[in-house]
């Protein structure tokens, strides 16, 4: 079969799975993506994520990750929000969870897509090669994803698609077939910098470049120990990651809400009670977000991210909270909630 046909047989196979966009690409980053990664490396910008450095040449070079690789097909799925993401950030006495972790990790729904449709090609194309990733191999999946068509890097860094904005999940898999490739897609961001005014911390020294020391998603999510007290006040409620930059853009107009079940959102994940969170113990935590992203970080890392919520409420009643916690057994979960009992004095 040539290139373009298998390829078309590929793209109706990876829709009736359920995928949403579907590009193919050659197993190779442009120069200017490489670029921006020595960059980042450089500047210190991924923090104490040092798994991005130790296999940074993997990350910038497909071929070095897999050396038989060919193609990549890069695969997208809309986890579009049906409400505005945002609108919690005003309730005080309740966190903010970014719109992903709202129910089930998207990792083991992706991969196991991913899966199926590995094990479709391999058995129609017989003799062909194939990997599959999910955000959890030194994959930049992002400028692959441009690569292949799915959409563009935008100043904030993440991918946004003309027909589903900022929400799209991405999986890859690469294969030793020669598939046609994509032309890639273009920058249409324009001067728009919506993302950049929007980012509460001023991540963004520089429209397309992220630090990740002051990116709230890495300080609730990867970051460990205390956070940095100048950035506490200005995190609010949001207590696992943080959709502003994505939520703003305006290329979202053109966006649909998911229509995936696991997708939709739990009603104690929507806008949970802080003090309710910060009462978990470990059992209560692993209980709550069982099959969830959240239950990655554990349970000091997210009780800490709650006490800077309770610190930036503004709420004295939430006071006896953060008190019960300063002698925590976590020194950095006291600490902060000795910070907090501060604020709220």
């Amino acid at each position: 079969m040539a290139g373009a046909e298998a390829r078309q047989a590929i793209r109706d196979r990876a829709l009736a799975l359920g995928f949403d966009a579907v590009g193919f690409a050659r197993a190779e980053l442009a120069p200017a993506a490489r670029e921006r990664l020595g960059a980042f490396l450089a500047a210190g910008h991924h923090g104490s994520m040092g798994w991005m450095e130790a296999r940074a040449d993997q990350r910038a070079h497909p071929k070095a990750l897999w050396p038989e690789a060919v193609s990549v097909i890069s695969l997208g799925l809309n986890y579009g929000p049906d409400r505005d993401p945002m609108e919690s950030l005003a309730w005080r006495d309740r966190g903010t969870i970014s719109v992903y972790a709202r129910n089930r990790d998207y990792h083991d729904l992706v991969k196991g897509r991913l899966k199926q449709l590995g094990g479709w090609i391999a058995g129609r194309f017989k003799g062909s090669e194939l990997k599959v990733f999910v955000d959890t191999a030194p994959v930049m999946e992002k400028p692959l994803a441009q690569r292949a068509g799915l959409g563009w890097q935008g100043k904030h860094t993440n991918l946004v698609s003309r027909q589903f904005g900022s929400w799209l999940f991405l999986g890859e898999v690469f294969t030793t077939l020669d598939l046609t490739p994509e032309e890639p897609e273009r920058d249409h961001c324009g001067s728009c910098d919506a993302c950049l005014r929007a980012c509460p911390t001023e991540a963004f020294p520089a429209p397309y470049q992220l630090d990740a020391r002051r990116c709230i998603s890495y300080l609730t999510i990867e970051h460990h120990g205390p956070i940095p007290v100048e950035l506490r006040a200005r995190m609010g409620n949001r207590i696992y990651g943080c959709d502003d930059c994505l939520a703003v853009c305006p290329w979202n107009k053109f966006a649909k809400a998911h229509e995936e079940p696991a997708f939709a959102p739990r009603d104690a994940l929507i806008a949970p009670v802080l003090a309710e969170l910060a009462a978990l113990d470990d059992a209560a935590f692993r209980a709550l977000f069982s099959a969830s992203p959240i239950k990655r970080i554990g349970r000091d890392r997210f009780v800490r991210n709650v006490l800077v919520a309770i610190g930036n409420s503004g709420d004295p009643a939430l006071r006896d909270t953060a008190r019960s916690l300063c002698d925590d057994a976590d020194g950095t979960v006291a600490e902060c909630a000795r910070w907090a009992c501060e604020r709220l004095a």
